[in-house]
């Protein structure tokens, strides 16, 4: 079973930094597109960064040049640095990462941590 795990949310003033880390398990083949979504309340769930395995990132408009995603050397997991926080970054932010398993090729989440800044 693949499980993705989230860690280092948590409450920062605004201007502030912090960072996620999103640690992917089981038993896995092969992790394609990595990275992380987040979901404000009342509000959809938007891509905040992804990075493909060949290292190739993307980035919502609205993070660029604040936040940087990076991939571990072992490439099951995934860091978002975030820096000058915002309090509109407060959100819930998921680990994203399409997975080839057991089971095949299969889009997969996190519980989600919570991110809060405050101003």
């Amino acid at each position: 079973q693949v499980q993705l795990v989230e860690s280092g949310g948590g409450l920062v003033q605004a201007g502030g930094s912090l960072r996620l880390s999103c640690a992917a398990s089981g038993t896995i083949f092969n992790i394609y597109d990595i990275g992380w979504y987040r979901q404000a309340p009342g509000k959809q769930r938007d891509m905040v960064a992804t990075i493909t395995r060949g290292g190739s990132t993307t980035y919502a408009d609205s993070v660029k040049g604040r936040f940087t995603i990076s991939r571990g050397n072992a490439k099951n997991t995934v860091y978002l640095q975030m820096n000058s926080l915002k309090p509109e970054d407060t959100a819930v932010y998921y680990c994203y990462a399409r997975i080839s398993s057991t089971l095949g090729i299969n889009d997969h989440w996190g519980r989600g941590t919570q991110v809060t800044v405050s101003s």
